[in-house]
């Protein structure tokens, strides 16, 4: 019993920070994949709920701080505008979980977005989408894994 909350701690913690590596530690400690499914949604929605809640304070910070530097087309800038540009806020939230992680995709959404309940919405069906297909993919490819290591 007390295993099984350790393993569901540790594949929320996984998908607080990197969102892909919760479907595949869920897969490698043996979960059922409708608890790394909740586990991994519960754990990237605590971290875009965190950042969302403090997105504000985070966006004036980094305005002032691009303010202050005076340089305002950096490559990292750049970089950032063109993916925006490319996927919008939809876009970016759609990929975070595969592409980035949650931290880096919230923050990005955050800072070029000023509607909250727009960007939690957005990230929960995601997350929800990614943690399902994920969580019951990795099962099915566990096996093919342990073939080829």
């Amino acid at each position: 019993m007390i295993v099984d909350v350790i393993d569901f701690i540790w594949v929320y913690l996984m998908s607080m920070f990197k969102f892909v590596g919760g479907p595949v530690l869920g897969a490698a400690l043996g979960l059922k994949s409708w608890q790394t499914a909740i586990m991994t949604f519960s754990g990237m929605m605590t971290t875009v709920f965190i950042i969302s809640y403090f997105g504000l304070k985070l966006r004036e910070y980094y305005l002032s701080k691009r303010k202050k530097k005076g340089k305002k087309f950096t490559r990292q800038n750049r970089r950032f505008i063109q993916i925006w540009r490319s996927y919008g806020e939809f876009g970016v939230s759609f990929l975070t979980p595969v592409l980035f992680s949650p931290i880096v995709g919230t923050l990005m959404v955050t800072l070029l977005s000023n509607n909250r309940r727009k960007v939690i919405t957005y990230m929960m069906i995601s997350a929800s989408f990614w943690a399902i297909a994920l969580s019951f993919a990795f099962p099915l490819l566990k096996p093919l894994f342990q073939k080829i290591f």
